[in-house]
């Protein structure tokens, strides 16, 4: 379902007469002759794209570890546990159980003193103040940028933002089916998720790494508005 946009017609109307012109209706979609952004990398297999991701996991300074799905769950604790342990958060998110981590998640963990949160939407701001306290999150990548190292992230009731921005540190299980070559790629993806009237999150949020900035005399700073430390499981899924 759309939004609406308050006063959008009365906007666009002023900023035409600011212009000395009448506004223009039913714009035509440019035609560009050439897209190098839709051919670059486009004849790059699976297994050369999956090698540029985990080549420039190390640019981006985050841990990479790649598995089989019945792995998926042994890797994960493993990267937990050199994290540090919890307190965890994690979304309410089915692709736990799918992927053989709801167990781990849900009743290992726990037994063995870990503090795992699952988001709820009923608590609210309760789900934010645990994802303060919390030293990991972890959710799923939904697309996976191999040029840049990038996961996208889409916010849901179920899946908030902050579980990937508050924590310490940030662990994204990446399907290797959702890798693909550029930005370019997730663009169209959504795009075309919106023509053909599906719902798509509010919220999409790019990821590369963990959080960093070198707008200070150019020295890299790590962990200024983020995790400090972050960590890709590429998980065979196909």
């Amino acid at each position: 379902m759309k939004g609406t946009i308050q006063n959008r017609d009365a906007f666009l109307d002023k900023i035409a007469a600011s212009l000395g012109r009448q506004r223009k209706h039913n714009m035509e979609k440019p035609h560009y002759r050439f897209n190098p952004q839709a051919k670059t990398y486009s004849d790059w297999d699976e297994n050369q794209l999956i090698e540029m991701f985990r080549n420039h996991c190390r640019n981006i300074h985050t841990d990479y570890y790649s598995c089989k799905r019945e792995q998926c769950s042994d890797i994960l604790k493993k990267v937990i546990s050199q994290f540090g342990g919890g307190p965890i958060i994690v979304g309410n998110d089915g692709r736990f159980g799918e992927y053989g981590c709801g167990h781990l998640l849900a009743e290992e963990l726990p037994s063995e003193g870990e503090t795992v949160y699952t988001w709820n939407p009923e608590l609210k701001d309760e789900n934010i103040e645990r994802a303060e306290r919390s030293n990991i999150g972890i959710t799923f990548s939904e697309i996976t940028l191999a040029e840049s190292g990038t996961v996208v992230l889409f916010s849901s009731p179920d899946i908030g933002r902050s579980i990937s921005l508050l924590p310490t540190t940030y662990i994204a299980i990446v399907p290797k089916s959702s890798i693909v070559p550029r930005m370019t790629q997730a663009a169209q993806m959504i795009r075309k998720s919106i023509s053909e009237g599906k719902t798509v999150a509010s919220c999409v949020n790019f990821i590369t790494g963990p959080s960093n900035s070198a707008d200070i005399e150019m020295n890299l700073v790590v962990g200024v508005h983020g995790p400090v430390r972050a960590a890709y499981i590429v998980v065979e899924d196909c």
